[in-house]
C-alpha cells in the first residue's frame, strides 16, 4: 500500500512538472520570464559592475595656505587613484557652490599658517568635507583623501620637521589606530554589491514567475483538475521547475562573482551551492502562500513585489538593521535573503567553518516549510470549494 501511495506521489510530481514545462513551450512571454530575463538582468548588473572600484572622484582643494609644502599637499592628493583634483577655488564658499552643483563630491581645506604650525610641532588640521547624499561616492572620496594626507604627513614628519627640529625631537602619538580592511581589501563595489544584487533579482523573478503559475490554475478555474487526488506532489512538481532553474542561474551568479572577479571561494563551495534551491524555493513558497491567500492573481503577485521586491534594502546587507525599529527588524528575520546572505558571506568571502553556516540554512528550510505547507493547505481547499471548469 505504501508502494503504491509513493508511485502515485511520484507519478503525479512528473505530471505537474511536465504540465509546467508544456505550459513554457507554449507560452514564449512566461519562457522569457525564466530563461531570458534572468540572464538578460545578470548580464547587466555584470556589465554595469566591471569597473569594480571608484577612481578619480573629482574633489575640490581650497589653499588658504599658499606655501610649497600645501601645493606638494595638493600634488600629493591628485596622485591617489580614488580621486581627482578636479578643482582649486578660493574660497570656501566657492568650493561649496561647486560642491552643490556636483561638480566634485568632497572637499578638502588647507587653513591658514598649515605649514608654519606643522613645522613648529603644533597641530596643523586638514579638514575634508564630503557629500554623505552620494554616500558612496563621498566616503570613497572621504576614505582617499585621508589615505594621501596621512602618507604626505609621514613624509612630512621625516623629510621637513624632523630635519629643522632635529630627530631627537620627534615624537609619535601614543595611541594610535591601524585599520585593517577584511574580506574587501580592494573596497570593491563590484564584490560588494554583485552578490547581494544577483540573488536579490533572481529570487523576484523567480518568486513572480512562481506565483504566476500558481495564480493562473486559479485564475482559469484549473485547481481541482490539476491538483488531483495528489495535491501536494502536483504542487511539488510545479515549484521544482522553478526551483532548479533558478538555482542554476544563481550559482552561475556565485561561480562568477568567486572564480571570475574574486579570489575564489574561501569557505565551503559546496555549501553555496546546496543554499541555492533552498533560497529559491523559500522564495517561491512565500509567493505561493501569497496566492493562495489573496483572492485574485493580480494581489497575490502585488504582495510578492512588496516582500520578495523589497528583501535587498532590509536584509541588513546594505542599510544596518542594529537598533532599528521593531517593524524593521521583524521584517528583516522573515526575509529568506536576510539568511541566504550570511551563508554567502560566510562562505563566499568570510571562510567561516560550515558549521555556523547550518543556522541560517535551517531557516531557509523552515521558511519553506512554514510557508510551502500553509500555501498548499490553503491552495488545495480552495480547490475543493472552486467550482469546475465547464467542458468546451
Amino acid at each position: 500500500m505504501a508502494a503504491g501511495l509513493t508511485a502515485g506521489a511520484g507519478a503525479a510530481f512528473v505530471a505537474s512538472l511536465r504540465r509546467e514545462l508544456h505550459h513554457w513551450r507554449g507560452d514564449r512571454w512566461e519562457l522569457a520570464l525564466v530563461t531570458l530575463m534572468p540572464l538578460l538582468a545578470m548580464a547587466l548588473m555584470m556589465a554595469l559592475f566591471s569597473g569594480s572600484v571608484l577612481r578619480q572622484v573629482p574633489v575640490a582643494l581650497v589653499d588658504l595656505d599658499g606655501s610649497a609644502d600645501s601645493r606638494a599637499l595638493a600634488r600629493a592628493i591628485d596622485a591617489s587613484p580614488g580621486v581627482a583634483l578636479a578643482r582649486q577655488p578660493a574660497s570656501l564658499q566657492q568650493a561649496q557652490a561647486q560642491l552643490r552643483a556636483l561638480e566634485v563630491f568632497a572637499i578638502v581645506l588647507v587653513p591658514r599658517d598649515m605649514s608654519r604650525r606643522a613645522l613648529r610641532g603644533e597641530a596643523a588640521p586638514v579638514y575634508a568635507f564630503y557629500n554623505a547624499t552620494y554616500m558612496a561616492t563621498g566616503q570613497s572620496a572621504a576614505r582617499d583623501i585621508a589615505e594621501a594626507v596621512g602618507a604626505y604627513n609621514a613624509r612630512m614628519l621625516k623629510e621637513r620637521i624632523g630635519l629643522q627640529a632635529g630627530p631627537a625631537r620627534l615624537r609619535a602619538a601614543p595611541v594610535t589606530v591601524q585599520a585593517t580592511v577584511l574580506y574587501n581589501p580592494a573596497r570593491s563595489y563590484e564584490l560588494f554589491l554583485l552578490p547581494l544584487i544577483f540573488p536579490a533579482v533572481l529570487s523576484l523573478l523567480a518568486a513572480l514567475a512562481a506565483g504566476g503559475a500558481f495564480g493562473r490554475e486559479r485564475r482559469d478555474g484549473l485547481l481541482a483538475p490539476w491538483l488531483g487526488r495528489r495535491p501536494w506532489a502536483a504542487i511539488a512538481g510545479k515549484l521544482a521547475a522553478y526551483v532548479a532553474l533558478f538555482s542554476l542561474y544563481g550559482a552561475l551568479g556565485v561561480l562568477y562573482v568567486a572564480y571570475v572577479r574574486g579570489d575564489g571561494v574561501a569557505g565551503s563551495l559546496w555549501l553555496l551551492l546546496l543554499a541555492q534551491p533552498l533560497f529559491y524555493l523559500a522564495c517561491c513558497c512565500f509567493a505561493l502562500l501569497f496566492i493562495a491567500l489573496a483572492r485574485d492573481m493580480c494581489t497575490g503577485l502585488s504582495l510578492v513585489g512588496l516582500s520578495i521586491g523589497t528583501a535587498l534594502a532590509f536584509s541588513g546587507a546594505t542599510f544596518p538593521v542594529i537598533e532599528a525599529p521593531l517593524f524593521t527588524r521583524v521584517w528583516n528575520a522573515l526575509l529568506p535573503l536576510t539568511a541566504y546572505v550570511q551563508v554567502q558571506m560566510q562562505q563566499l568571502f568570510m571562510g567561516a567553518a560550515w558549521t555556523v553556516s547550518l543556522r541560517p540554512l535551517g531557516v531557509l528550510l523552515l521558511m519553506a516549510v512554514v510557508a510551502g505547507g500553509t500555501g498548499s493547505l490553503l491552495l488545495a481547499r480552495a480547490a475543493r470549494g472552486a467550482p469546475r471548469p465547464l467542458p468546451a
